[in-house]
């Protein structure tokens, strides 16, 4: 099939699996045509599909629980049980058990697209060179999660100098929509019992995020408690596109909640996935960041180290695997990356320009 019946078939998937948002879904669509970054963020069920033919050599790769959609945007902060500041891969929705290059190869390729959007200076060759290095080191060490606190030497690890909350947070959050309708009971029911006490008067409002799960609802409480605001999240999971590709069906995403767990990290005590639901809190440290809105003076190529580093922060749960993986690659070619991820991006940018011709 073509983009366009990839699109048409995995969205009908999508109605079987949850109450879709199709308003957010027709968004989707016009960020789709306009970006090329936006199209690769929106289409993993395409990637998929795509991934087995492009990548034919890698198909054999060792298996991990993987993040499936990694890219350049997956990465964010949260507070931990102490309150101190992390950062890591922020989306398990498509978690799944794949090869362990998928994370990689789909983690460079973004590296490409955005330094031909000109969102990254530095080259891919060296993009490319960085996110294998910090994978491989990190692999070996058996994981190095990142705890930022307060240490300016943590976010040098990021290459970074500041990390910076999102402006007018807050007001933004006040500012969405009342939702009225009654909400889905068990979405309900944990948004209850994740809030600080029993008798806080919150009010429900509707969020559009992301870009791969535009469609699934979203139900956020936004209250004053203690002098201050505070907020969470429900959001509708669906199984990976993995299952997709497969023609399986199913009701919620299986996978995310043992990728938070097995993840070498210290976790969000707020986040977490029950059923077809997963909660998580909102807070200006608990975000993701998006690579048009990190600081402007940046340690690019370490930055991309760190986000190979976090993708072997979450291979590293495969406990069993990892020796598998850290032979094949030494048996890997040393430009193999480089190869896959390229081919990957163009790959998806004939899909981007197909997916604009059909629209006209």
């Amino acid at each position: 099939m073509d983009i366009c019946e990839a699109t048409r078939h995995y969205e009908a998937w999508m109605r079987h699996c949850t109450t879709v948002v199709e308003a957010q879904l027709r968004h989707k669509h016009t960020q789709m045509r306009a970006d090329l970054f936006a199209f690769c963020r929106g289409t993993f069920y395409r990637w998929v599909q795509l991934w087995p033919q492009v990548c034919a050599d890698l198909r054999q790769a060792p298996h991990v629980l993987a993040v499936g959609d990694l890219h350049v945007d997956s990465f964010g902060t949260w507070r931990d049980a102490e309150g101190r500041l992390c950062w890591g891969v922020d989306d398990f929705d498509e978690a799944y058990t794949m090869p362990y290059a998928n994370d990689l190869v789909r983690l460079a390729a973004s590296a490409k697209i955005v330094i031909d959007g000109e969102q990254l200076a530095l080259k891919f060759k060296d993009a490319c060179d960085a996110i294998l290095e910090g994978y491989r080191e990190t692999l070996r060490e058996g994981g190095w999660p990142f705890v930022l606190a307060e240490r300016e030497t943590s976010l040098e690890r990021l290459g970074l100098e500041a990390i910076r909350p999102p402006e007018a947070f807050w007001s933004t959050m006040r500012a969405l929509p009342t939702v009225h309708q009654p909400l889905p009971k068990a979405a309900r029911q944990l948004l209850d019992r994740v809030q600080p006490d029993v008798d806080v008067d919150y009010r429900v409002v509707g969020r559009e995020a992301g870009m791969g799960s535009l469609g699934q609802p979203r139900f956020v409480t936004i209250a004053e408690w203690k002098g201050g605001l505070i907020a969470r999240e429900a959001k509708a999971l669906i199984p990976s596109a993995c299952v997709w590709v497969r023609n399986h069906r199913g009701h919620a995403q299986s996978w995310y909640d043992r990728a938070l767990k097995s993840a070498v990290r210290s976790r969000d005590p707020f986040q977490f996935a029950a059923g077809a639901w997963l909660v998580r809190r909102l807070s200006p440290d608990a975000n993701p960041i998006e690579m048009a809105n990190l600081p402007k003076h940046r340690d690019e190529e370490t930055l991309l180290h760190a986000m190979g580093s976090e993708a072997a922060n979450v291979h590293v749960g495969s406990r069993q695997g990892i020796t598998k993986v850290l032979a094949d690659l030494r048996g890997r070619k040393p430009r193999w990356l480089r190869a896959a991820a390229r081919d990957m991006a163009d790959a998806i940018k004939r899909e981007w320009k197909a997916f604009r011709k059909a629209a006209r």
